[in-house]
Protein backbone atom coordinates (compact mmCIF):
# COMPACT_ATOMS: atom_id res chain seq x y z
CA UNK A 1 0.00 0.00 0.00
CA UNK A 2 3.46 2.37 -0.33
CA UNK A 3 6.11 2.82 -2.51
CA UNK A 4 9.21 1.84 0.09
CA UNK A 5 11.88 3.96 -1.28
CA UNK A 6 9.43 7.06 -1.21
CA UNK A 7 8.67 6.26 2.76
CA UNK A 8 12.21 6.17 3.02
CA UNK A 9 12.44 9.47 1.69
CA UNK A 10 10.27 10.78 3.13
CA UNK A 11 11.58 9.48 7.12
CA UNK A 12 14.53 10.51 6.27
CA UNK A 13 13.58 14.04 5.50
CA UNK A 14 10.97 14.30 8.49
CA UNK A 15 13.69 13.01 11.36
CA UNK A 16 16.06 15.38 9.70
CA UNK A 17 13.93 18.28 10.27
CA UNK A 18 13.27 17.28 13.41
CA UNK A 19 16.57 16.91 14.86
CA UNK A 20 16.08 13.21 15.54
CA UNK A 21 19.14 12.37 12.54
CA UNK A 22 22.11 13.79 13.65
CA UNK A 23 25.57 13.70 13.03
CA UNK A 24 27.13 10.69 15.00
CA UNK A 25 30.99 10.07 15.93
CA UNK A 26 32.24 6.93 13.81
CA UNK A 27 32.89 4.69 17.25
CA UNK A 28 29.50 5.46 18.27
CA UNK A 29 27.49 4.70 15.08
CA UNK A 30 28.89 1.38 14.90
CA UNK A 31 27.96 0.32 18.29
CA UNK A 32 24.47 2.09 17.45
CA UNK A 33 24.10 -0.03 14.31
CA UNK A 34 25.15 -3.32 17.03
CA UNK A 35 22.67 -2.49 19.38
CA UNK A 36 20.07 -2.00 16.52
CA UNK A 37 21.03 -5.69 15.12
CA UNK A 38 21.07 -7.20 18.60
CA UNK A 39 17.75 -5.93 20.05
CA UNK A 40 15.37 -3.93 16.96
CA UNK A 41 13.41 -0.87 17.43
CA UNK A 42 12.24 -2.21 21.20
CA UNK A 43 13.03 -0.15 24.06
CA UNK A 44 16.20 -1.83 24.89
CA UNK A 45 17.71 -0.34 22.02
CA UNK A 46 16.34 3.07 22.89
CA UNK A 47 17.73 2.99 25.86
CA UNK A 48 21.73 2.11 24.57
CA UNK A 49 21.35 4.43 21.82
CA UNK A 50 20.24 7.48 23.94
CA UNK A 51 23.15 6.60 26.68
CA UNK A 52 25.61 6.49 23.28
CA UNK A 53 24.62 9.43 22.07
CA UNK A 54 23.59 11.77 25.38
CA UNK A 55 24.64 10.24 28.33
CA UNK A 56 24.43 12.78 30.43
CA UNK A 57 21.26 14.07 29.20
CA UNK A 58 18.37 14.08 31.77
CA UNK A 59 16.29 10.53 30.67
CA UNK A 60 13.60 10.61 33.37
CA UNK A 61 12.64 12.80 36.25
CA UNK A 62 9.98 11.97 38.46
CA UNK A 63 8.77 12.29 42.12
CA UNK A 64 11.87 10.14 43.08
CA UNK A 65 14.36 12.79 41.44
CA UNK A 66 15.89 11.99 38.02
CA UNK A 67 17.94 9.42 36.03
CA UNK A 68 20.24 10.40 33.35
CA UNK A 69 20.30 8.36 29.84
CA UNK A 70 23.30 6.99 31.21
CA UNK A 71 22.20 5.84 34.74
CA UNK A 72 18.84 4.47 33.13
CA UNK A 73 21.01 2.06 30.78
CA UNK A 74 23.62 0.99 33.62
CA UNK A 75 19.91 0.84 36.11
CA UNK A 76 18.03 -1.63 33.49
CA UNK A 77 21.19 -3.84 32.79
CA UNK A 78 21.25 -4.91 36.70
CA UNK A 79 17.99 -5.10 36.60
CA UNK A 80 18.02 -7.54 33.53
CA UNK A 81 20.66 -9.57 34.81
CA UNK A 82 18.44 -9.60 38.71
CA UNK A 83 15.76 -10.83 36.38
CA UNK A 84 17.42 -13.41 34.75
CA UNK A 85 18.74 -14.86 38.12
CA UNK A 86 15.49 -14.80 39.72
CA UNK A 87 14.38 -17.14 36.65
CA UNK A 88 12.88 -14.31 34.41
CA UNK A 89 14.11 -15.53 30.72
CA UNK A 90 13.60 -14.66 26.98
CA UNK A 91 10.20 -15.07 26.24
CA UNK A 92 8.44 -14.97 29.42
CA UNK A 93 5.81 -12.83 30.25
CA UNK A 94 6.40 -10.07 33.09
CA UNK A 95 3.26 -8.66 34.20
CA UNK A 96 3.57 -4.51 35.64
CA UNK A 97 0.60 -3.17 38.02
CA UNK A 98 2.41 0.50 38.87
CA UNK A 99 1.98 4.38 38.53
CA UNK A 100 4.16 6.73 36.30
CA UNK A 101 7.06 6.61 37.47
CA UNK A 102 11.04 5.74 36.85
CA UNK A 103 9.92 1.35 37.77
CA UNK A 104 7.71 1.55 35.17
CA UNK A 105 10.18 2.13 32.15
CA UNK A 106 13.00 0.82 33.62
CA UNK A 107 10.71 -2.50 34.35
CA UNK A 108 9.70 -2.32 30.18
CA UNK A 109 13.59 -1.73 28.99
CA UNK A 110 15.07 -4.29 31.53
CA UNK A 111 12.19 -7.02 30.61
CA UNK A 112 12.89 -5.74 27.00
CA UNK A 113 16.80 -6.86 27.38
CA UNK A 114 16.00 -9.85 28.11
CA UNK A 115 14.06 -10.85 25.34
CA UNK A 116 10.64 -11.04 27.26
CA UNK A 117 7.03 -9.69 26.75
CA UNK A 118 5.83 -7.28 29.04
CA UNK A 119 2.06 -7.23 29.93
CA UNK A 120 0.76 -3.74 31.13
CA UNK A 121 -2.03 -4.07 33.86
CA UNK A 122 -4.46 -1.93 34.27
CA UNK A 123 -4.55 0.16 37.49
CA UNK A 124 -8.20 0.35 38.31
CA UNK A 125 -8.82 -3.65 37.93
CA UNK A 126 -10.61 -4.99 40.82
CA UNK A 127 -9.05 -8.51 41.72
CA UNK A 128 -11.36 -10.80 39.33
CA UNK A 129 -10.29 -8.95 36.62
CA UNK A 130 -6.58 -8.99 37.05
CA UNK A 131 -6.86 -12.61 38.29
CA UNK A 132 -8.63 -13.15 34.63
CA UNK A 133 -5.77 -11.44 32.88
CA UNK A 134 -2.95 -13.70 34.68
CA UNK A 135 -4.66 -16.62 33.99
CA UNK A 136 -5.15 -16.18 31.04
CA UNK A 137 -1.74 -14.90 30.23
CA UNK A 138 -0.04 -16.74 32.21
CA UNK A 139 2.97 -14.62 33.00
CA UNK A 140 6.31 -15.82 34.62
CA UNK A 141 6.36 -12.54 37.21
CA UNK A 142 4.82 -9.89 38.25
CA UNK A 143 6.03 -6.44 39.25
CA UNK A 144 3.35 -4.35 41.26
CA UNK A 145 3.53 -1.19 43.65
CA UNK A 146 3.04 -1.26 47.06
CA UNK A 147 -0.34 -0.01 47.06
CA UNK A 148 -1.86 -2.78 45.23
CA UNK A 149 -0.65 -5.58 46.94
CA UNK A 150 -4.24 -6.49 48.72
CA UNK A 151 -5.09 -6.70 44.71
CA UNK A 152 -2.04 -8.61 43.58
CA UNK A 153 -2.77 -10.88 46.54
CA UNK A 154 -6.11 -12.12 45.20
CA UNK A 155 -4.80 -11.82 41.54
CA UNK A 156 -1.91 -14.26 42.66
CA UNK A 157 -3.23 -16.46 44.80
CA UNK A 158 -2.64 -20.46 43.87
CA UNK A 159 -0.47 -19.34 41.34
CA UNK A 160 3.33 -19.97 41.10
CA UNK A 161 4.38 -16.19 40.47
CA UNK A 162 7.70 -14.53 40.91
CA UNK A 163 6.73 -10.94 43.03
CA UNK A 164 8.53 -7.94 43.03
CA UNK A 165 7.80 -4.85 44.54
CA UNK A 166 8.23 -1.56 41.95
CA UNK A 167 7.18 1.63 44.01
CA UNK A 168 6.57 2.12 48.17
CA UNK A 169 5.75 4.78 49.77
CA UNK A 170 4.51 6.01 52.81
CA UNK A 171 1.23 4.88 53.80
CA UNK A 172 1.20 1.89 51.32
CA UNK A 173 0.58 -1.40 52.80
CA UNK A 174 4.07 -3.67 53.50
CA UNK A 175 4.65 -6.22 51.05
CA UNK A 176 5.93 -9.39 52.08
CA UNK A 177 9.87 -9.86 52.26
CA UNK A 178 10.31 -12.77 49.90
CA UNK A 179 8.90 -10.32 47.06
CA UNK A 180 12.00 -8.46 46.68
CA UNK A 181 12.22 -4.72 45.87
CA UNK A 182 13.42 -3.69 42.28
CA UNK A 183 15.83 -1.34 43.83
CA UNK A 184 17.29 -4.35 45.73
CA UNK A 185 17.69 -6.04 42.59
CA UNK A 186 19.60 -2.98 40.94
CA UNK A 187 21.61 -2.90 43.77
CA UNK A 188 22.85 -6.06 43.27
CA UNK A 189 22.59 -6.33 39.66
CA UNK A 190 25.44 -6.85 37.17
CA UNK A 191 25.87 -3.53 34.92
CA UNK A 192 27.35 -5.46 31.75
CA UNK A 193 25.07 -5.66 28.91
CA UNK A 194 23.24 -8.58 28.74
CA UNK A 195 23.37 -11.36 26.12
CA UNK A 196 21.05 -10.01 23.53
CA UNK A 197 17.96 -12.69 23.10
CA UNK A 198 17.12 -14.52 19.56
CA UNK A 199 14.07 -12.89 19.54
CA UNK A 200 12.87 -9.50 20.71
CA UNK A 201 10.38 -9.38 23.34
CA UNK A 202 6.82 -7.66 22.29
CA UNK A 203 4.69 -5.27 24.58
CA UNK A 204 0.71 -6.32 25.35
CA UNK A 205 -1.41 -4.02 25.93
CA UNK A 206 -4.78 -4.64 27.19
CA UNK A 207 -7.68 -3.00 25.68
CA UNK A 208 -10.13 -0.75 27.66
CA UNK A 209 -12.83 -3.36 28.42
CA UNK A 210 -15.73 -0.84 28.42
CA UNK A 211 -18.01 -3.32 26.01
CA UNK A 212 -16.67 -6.31 27.92
CA UNK A 213 -13.17 -8.06 29.73
CA UNK A 214 -10.07 -6.60 28.49
CA UNK A 215 -8.12 -8.69 25.85
CA UNK A 216 -4.58 -8.60 25.41
CA UNK A 217 -3.37 -7.12 22.09
CA UNK A 218 0.58 -7.87 21.27
CA UNK A 219 2.17 -5.59 19.47
CA UNK A 220 5.99 -6.04 18.20
CA UNK A 221 8.30 -3.40 17.60
CA UNK A 222 8.06 -1.19 14.66
CA UNK A 223 10.18 -2.58 11.60
CA UNK A 224 11.27 1.49 11.05
CA UNK A 225 11.11 4.60 11.91
CA UNK A 226 8.57 5.18 8.96
CA UNK A 227 6.06 5.48 12.15
CA UNK A 228 7.97 7.88 14.74
CA UNK A 229 8.14 10.19 11.46
CA UNK A 230 4.58 10.14 10.00
CA UNK A 231 4.05 11.68 13.65
CA UNK A 232 6.34 13.93 13.41
CA UNK A 233 4.96 15.24 9.89
CA UNK A 234 1.35 15.74 11.74
CA UNK A 235 2.91 17.11 14.87
CA UNK A 236 5.76 20.05 15.43
CA UNK A 237 7.94 17.63 17.88
CA UNK A 238 11.50 18.23 17.85
CA UNK A 239 14.58 15.75 19.35
CA UNK A 240 15.74 16.25 22.84
CA UNK A 241 13.35 18.03 24.08
CA UNK A 242 10.83 17.28 27.55
CA UNK A 243 7.91 15.25 27.53
CA UNK A 244 5.33 14.94 30.59
CA UNK A 245 3.22 12.33 29.86
CA UNK A 246 0.41 12.48 32.16
CA UNK A 247 -1.73 9.73 30.43
CA UNK A 248 -1.58 6.39 32.25
CA UNK A 249 1.93 4.40 30.86
CA UNK A 250 -0.08 0.87 30.99
CA UNK A 251 -2.40 2.60 28.63
CA UNK A 252 -1.51 2.53 24.51
CA UNK A 253 -1.13 6.16 25.07
CA UNK A 254 0.76 6.49 27.79
CA UNK A 255 2.91 3.73 26.30
CA UNK A 256 3.00 5.41 22.76
CA UNK A 257 4.62 8.48 24.10
CA UNK A 258 7.72 6.63 26.04
CA UNK A 259 8.42 4.48 23.32
CA UNK A 260 8.26 7.61 20.80
CA UNK A 261 10.72 9.75 23.76
CA UNK A 262 12.88 7.43 23.13
CA UNK A 263 14.12 7.74 19.23
CA UNK A 264 13.42 11.59 19.91
CA UNK A 265 15.86 11.47 23.35
CA UNK A 266 13.35 13.30 24.92
CA UNK A 267 13.36 13.94 28.46
CA UNK A 268 9.91 12.12 29.93
CA UNK A 269 8.39 14.13 33.16
CA UNK A 270 6.29 11.98 35.36
CA UNK A 271 4.06 12.37 38.12
CA UNK A 272 2.92 9.18 40.04
CA UNK A 273 -0.87 9.96 40.20
CA UNK A 274 -2.92 12.96 37.59
CA UNK A 275 -3.22 15.78 39.61
CA UNK A 276 -4.92 19.15 37.64
CA UNK A 277 -2.67 21.62 39.80
CA UNK A 278 0.19 19.79 40.59
CA UNK A 279 0.13 19.15 36.59
CA UNK A 280 0.73 22.80 36.01
CA UNK A 281 3.18 22.93 38.76
CA UNK A 282 5.47 20.34 36.44
CA UNK A 283 4.86 22.44 33.62
CA UNK A 284 6.01 25.67 34.98
CA UNK A 285 8.77 23.85 37.18
CA UNK A 286 10.24 21.39 34.06
CA UNK A 287 9.26 23.65 31.05
CA UNK A 288 8.15 20.45 28.57
CA UNK A 289 7.06 20.90 24.92
CA UNK A 290 4.87 18.60 24.97
CA UNK A 291 1.94 17.28 27.22
CA UNK A 292 0.33 13.86 26.30
CA UNK A 293 -3.24 13.78 28.19
CA UNK A 294 -6.47 11.81 27.61
CA UNK A 295 -8.95 14.72 27.25
CA UNK A 296 -10.54 14.22 30.42
CA UNK A 297 -7.45 15.86 32.00
CA UNK A 298 -7.89 18.66 30.24
CA UNK A 299 -11.27 19.11 31.70
CA UNK A 300 -10.28 18.46 34.92
CA UNK A 301 -7.38 21.22 34.37
CA UNK A 302 -9.64 24.02 33.11
CA UNK A 303 -12.30 23.34 36.33
CA UNK A 304 -9.44 24.66 38.53
CA UNK A 305 -10.50 28.45 39.17
CA UNK A 306 -8.95 30.79 36.54
CA UNK A 307 -6.87 32.70 39.10
CA UNK A 308 -5.30 29.14 39.84
CA UNK A 309 -4.27 27.96 36.44
CA UNK A 310 -3.00 31.59 35.94
CA UNK A 311 -0.32 30.89 38.43
CA UNK A 312 1.63 28.97 36.33
CA UNK A 313 3.53 29.56 33.27
CA UNK A 314 2.38 27.36 30.82
CA UNK A 315 4.45 28.98 27.68
CA UNK A 316 6.65 26.00 27.39
CA UNK A 317 3.84 23.64 25.74
CA UNK A 318 3.88 23.82 22.12
CA UNK A 319 2.06 20.57 21.84
CA UNK A 320 -0.47 19.10 23.79
CA UNK A 321 -1.74 15.52 22.50
CA UNK A 322 -5.06 14.26 23.83
CA UNK A 323 -6.48 10.16 22.56
CA UNK A 324 -7.53 7.67 24.77
CA UNK A 325 -11.17 8.80 24.49
CA UNK A 326 -13.25 11.12 22.74
CA UNK A 327 -12.01 14.98 22.52
CA UNK A 328 -15.50 17.13 22.01
CA UNK A 329 -15.39 20.03 19.84
CA UNK A 330 -16.37 22.28 22.80
CA UNK A 331 -13.82 20.72 24.98
CA UNK A 332 -11.43 21.54 22.71
CA UNK A 333 -11.73 25.09 21.62
CA UNK A 334 -12.03 25.94 24.71
CA UNK A 335 -8.92 24.89 25.89
CA UNK A 336 -7.32 26.68 23.05
CA UNK A 337 -8.45 29.43 24.06
CA UNK A 338 -7.29 29.50 27.06
CA UNK A 339 -3.82 28.38 26.58
CA UNK A 340 -3.60 28.43 22.88
CA UNK A 341 -3.21 26.73 19.34
CA UNK A 342 -1.57 23.97 20.74
CA UNK A 343 -3.68 21.00 20.90
CA UNK A 344 -3.42 17.80 19.01
CA UNK A 345 -5.81 14.73 18.72
CA UNK A 346 -4.69 11.01 17.94
CA UNK A 347 -8.07 9.14 17.05
CA UNK A 348 -6.84 5.05 17.00
CA UNK A 349 -7.42 1.88 19.18
CA UNK A 350 -4.98 -0.37 20.99
CA UNK A 351 -5.36 -2.35 17.69
CA UNK A 352 -5.03 -0.32 15.17
CA UNK A 353 -2.39 2.29 17.00
CA UNK A 354 -3.51 5.33 14.66
CA UNK A 355 -6.24 6.34 11.77
CA UNK A 356 -5.97 10.44 12.30
CA UNK A 357 -4.51 13.15 13.90
CA UNK A 358 -6.15 16.42 14.03
CA UNK A 359 -4.07 19.69 14.42
CA UNK A 360 -5.28 22.94 15.68
CA UNK A 361 -6.31 24.39 12.60
CA UNK A 362 -8.25 21.22 11.73
CA UNK A 363 -9.99 21.59 15.13
CA UNK A 364 -10.73 24.96 14.32
CA UNK A 365 -11.89 24.82 10.62
CA UNK A 366 -13.84 21.11 11.31
CA UNK A 367 -15.01 21.04 14.91
CA UNK A 368 -15.05 17.43 15.76
CA UNK A 369 -13.12 16.23 13.52
CA UNK A 370 -10.57 13.57 14.39
CA UNK A 371 -8.24 15.00 11.71
CA UNK A 372 -6.84 13.40 8.67
CA UNK A 373 -4.46 10.32 8.24
CA UNK A 374 -0.82 10.74 9.05
CA UNK A 375 1.57 9.55 6.03
CA UNK A 376 1.71 5.45 5.62
CA UNK A 377 -1.81 5.34 6.79
CA UNK A 378 -5.00 4.72 4.68
CA UNK A 379 -8.31 4.71 6.10
CA UNK A 380 -11.32 3.33 4.10
CA UNK A 381 -15.18 3.83 4.91
CA UNK A 382 -16.71 0.55 4.07
CA UNK A 383 -20.75 0.31 3.70
CA UNK A 384 -23.50 -2.86 3.48
CA UNK A 385 -22.25 -5.37 1.47
CA UNK A 386 -18.68 -4.35 1.87
CA UNK A 387 -18.21 -1.97 -0.09
CA UNK A 388 -16.51 1.00 -0.34
CA UNK A 389 -18.70 4.68 0.41
CA UNK A 390 -17.96 7.91 -1.26
CA UNK A 391 -17.13 11.33 0.61
CA UNK A 392 -19.86 11.96 3.13
CA UNK A 393 -21.23 8.88 3.75
CA UNK A 394 -21.56 6.82 7.21
CA UNK A 395 -20.16 3.20 7.22
CA UNK A 396 -17.53 1.15 9.29
CA UNK A 397 -13.74 2.39 9.51
CA UNK A 398 -11.16 0.40 8.50
CA UNK A 399 -7.60 1.29 8.54
CA UNK A 400 -3.95 0.16 7.59
CA UNK A 401 -0.79 1.53 8.71
CA UNK A 402 2.34 -0.74 9.56
CA UNK A 403 1.13 -0.55 12.84
CA UNK A 404 -1.87 -2.74 13.27
CA UNK A 405 -1.48 -5.36 16.19
CA UNK A 406 -0.63 -8.90 15.78
CA UNK A 407 -3.67 -10.23 17.13
CA UNK A 408 -5.32 -10.78 20.51
CA UNK A 409 -3.57 -13.50 23.01
CA UNK A 410 -5.00 -16.30 24.51
CA UNK A 411 -6.49 -17.16 20.68
CA UNK A 412 -9.85 -14.71 21.30
CA UNK A 413 -9.92 -13.86 18.11
CA UNK A 414 -9.08 -10.75 16.16
CA UNK A 415 -10.68 -7.19 14.53
CA UNK A 416 -12.49 -7.71 11.50
CA UNK A 417 -10.64 -7.24 8.19
CA UNK A 418 -11.44 -6.40 4.62
CA UNK A 419 -9.55 -5.58 1.64
CA UNK A 420 -5.84 -6.36 4.11
CA UNK A 421 -7.18 -2.94 6.23
CA UNK A 422 -8.46 -3.20 10.24
CA UNK A 423 -11.65 -2.33 11.69
CA UNK A 424 -11.22 0.31 14.69
CA UNK A 425 -14.98 -0.77 15.80
CA UNK A 426 -16.33 2.70 15.15
CA UNK A 427 -18.65 4.38 12.62
CA UNK A 428 -18.17 7.37 10.56
CA UNK A 429 -17.72 9.57 7.70
CA UNK A 430 -14.99 11.08 5.78
CA UNK A 431 -15.45 14.98 4.37
CA UNK A 432 -14.39 16.84 1.04
CA UNK A 433 -10.70 17.88 2.83
CA UNK A 434 -9.97 14.67 3.64
CA UNK A 435 -10.74 14.77 7.05
CA UNK A 436 -12.10 11.99 9.18
CA UNK A 437 -15.27 12.12 11.52
CA UNK A 438 -16.23 9.24 14.13
CA UNK A 439 -19.86 8.71 14.58
CA UNK A 440 -20.26 6.34 17.34
CA UNK A 441 -19.15 2.79 18.22
CA UNK A 442 -20.34 0.19 16.20
CA UNK A 443 -21.72 -1.31 18.90
CA UNK A 444 -23.81 1.91 19.97
CA UNK A 445 -25.80 1.92 17.03
CA UNK A 446 -29.39 2.07 18.79
CA UNK A 447 -32.49 0.48 16.86
CA UNK A 448 -35.87 2.49 17.95
CA UNK A 449 -38.59 2.22 16.08
CA UNK A 450 -36.93 0.52 13.02
CA UNK A 451 -34.31 3.51 12.41
CA UNK A 452 -30.86 3.14 13.12
CA UNK A 453 -29.63 6.04 15.47
CA UNK A 454 -25.79 6.74 16.24
CA UNK A 455 -26.04 7.87 19.64
CA UNK A 456 -22.51 9.64 18.66
CA UNK A 457 -24.43 12.53 17.25
CA UNK A 458 -27.08 13.36 19.13
CA UNK A 459 -24.38 13.58 22.20
CA UNK A 460 -22.67 16.11 20.17
CA UNK A 461 -25.25 17.76 19.25
CA UNK A 462 -26.51 17.82 23.74
CA UNK A 463 -22.59 18.99 24.28
CA UNK A 464 -22.88 21.68 21.82
CA UNK A 465 -25.65 23.35 24.25
CA UNK A 466 -23.99 26.20 26.72
CA UNK A 467 -25.65 24.59 29.72
CA UNK A 468 -24.33 20.61 28.95
CA UNK A 469 -20.72 20.00 30.31
CA UNK A 470 -21.25 16.27 29.20
CA UNK A 471 -23.53 13.92 27.74
CA UNK A 472 -24.13 9.89 27.54
CA UNK A 473 -26.95 8.65 25.03
CA UNK A 474 -28.14 5.18 25.20
CA UNK A 475 -30.87 2.60 24.46
CA UNK A 476 -33.71 1.58 26.79
CA UNK A 477 -35.58 -1.17 26.28
CA UNK A 478 -39.40 -0.11 24.70
CA UNK A 479 -42.64 -2.73 24.26
CA UNK A 480 -43.65 -0.27 21.99
CA UNK A 481 -40.44 0.93 19.45
CA UNK A 482 -38.24 -1.62 20.51
CA UNK A 483 -35.70 0.77 22.30
CA UNK A 484 -36.02 4.24 23.05
CA UNK A 485 -33.26 6.70 23.65
CA UNK A 486 -32.46 8.48 27.16
CA UNK A 487 -29.91 11.27 27.33
CA UNK A 488 -27.49 11.11 30.63
CA UNK A 489 -26.61 14.83 31.09
CA UNK A 490 -24.13 16.62 33.24
CA UNK A 491 -25.18 19.90 33.25
CA UNK A 492 -22.26 23.08 32.65
CA UNK A 493 -21.55 24.83 36.39
CA UNK A 494 -23.90 27.71 37.18
CA UNK A 495 -26.30 26.72 34.17
CA UNK A 496 -29.68 25.33 34.75
CA UNK A 497 -31.56 23.71 31.84
CA UNK A 498 -34.69 21.49 32.58
CA UNK A 499 -35.01 18.34 30.00
CA UNK A 500 -37.77 20.19 27.86
CA UNK A 501 -35.45 22.34 26.77
CA UNK A 502 -33.11 19.87 26.15
CA UNK A 503 -35.39 17.62 23.71
CA UNK A 504 -36.83 20.90 22.14
CA UNK A 505 -32.74 21.69 21.31
CA UNK A 506 -32.31 18.21 19.75
CA UNK A 507 -35.84 18.31 17.53
CA UNK A 508 -34.44 21.84 16.10
CA UNK A 509 -31.57 20.04 15.00
CA UNK A 510 -32.19 16.57 14.08
CA UNK A 511 -34.83 14.14 12.96
CA UNK A 512 -37.78 13.18 15.50
CA UNK A 513 -36.55 10.24 16.05
CA UNK A 514 -33.52 11.26 17.15
CA UNK A 515 -34.91 13.08 20.07
CA UNK A 516 -34.45 10.96 23.62
CA UNK A 517 -37.70 10.54 25.08
CA UNK A 518 -35.60 10.24 28.21
CA UNK A 519 -33.16 13.29 30.00
CA UNK A 520 -31.93 12.28 33.27
CA UNK A 521 -29.28 14.67 35.11
CA UNK A 522 -26.12 13.38 37.18
CA UNK A 523 -23.38 14.80 38.67
CA UNK A 524 -21.17 13.40 36.71
CA UNK A 525 -20.34 9.90 34.13
CA UNK A 526 -19.02 6.73 35.18
CA UNK A 527 -15.16 6.56 33.33
CA UNK A 528 -12.25 4.49 33.23
CA UNK A 529 -8.70 4.86 34.42
CA UNK A 530 -8.08 6.81 30.92
CA UNK A 531 -11.68 9.11 30.81
CA UNK A 532 -13.61 6.91 28.57
CA UNK A 533 -17.49 7.02 29.36
CA UNK A 534 -18.23 3.76 30.66
CA UNK A 535 -21.93 3.30 29.08
CA UNK A 536 -22.36 -0.43 30.26
CA UNK A 537 -22.68 0.60 33.97
CA UNK A 538 -25.68 3.37 33.06
CA UNK A 539 -27.19 0.83 30.72
CA UNK A 540 -26.86 -1.49 33.27
CA UNK A 541 -28.00 0.70 36.39
CA UNK A 542 -31.08 1.21 33.68
CA UNK A 543 -32.15 -2.68 33.99
CA UNK A 544 -31.88 -2.69 37.76
CA UNK A 545 -34.85 0.12 37.86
Amino acid sequence: MKNPLASKAFTVKVLARSGVLKPVRPDRLARLGVAYLRWGATPATGAIANALRRPNDLAIIDDEGSLTWRELHVRTNKLAHALADEGVGEGDGVALLARNHRFFIESTVAVSKLGGNSLFLNTSFAGPQAAGVLEREKPRAVIYDAEFLDLIDEATEGRQLKRFVALEVDGDPTPPAKDRRLEDLILEGDPAEPVAPKENGKIVILTSGTTGTPKGATRGAPKSLDPVAAMLDRVPLKAEERTLIAAPLFHAWGAAHFQIALPLGSTIVLQRKFDPERTLQAIDRERPSLMAVVPVMLARILDLPEETIKKYDLSSLRVVMASGSALHAKLANKWMDATGENLYNLYGSTEVAWAAIATPQDMRSAPGTVGKPPHGTDVVIFGEGDKRLPTGETGRIFVWNDLLFEGYTGGSGSKQELEGMMSTGDVGHIDEENRLFVDSREDDMIVSGGENVYPGEVEDLLMGHDAVEEAAVIGVEDEQFGARLKAVVVKAKGKSIDDAALKEHVKKNLARYKVPRDVEFVDELPRNATGKILKRELVEKEGTK
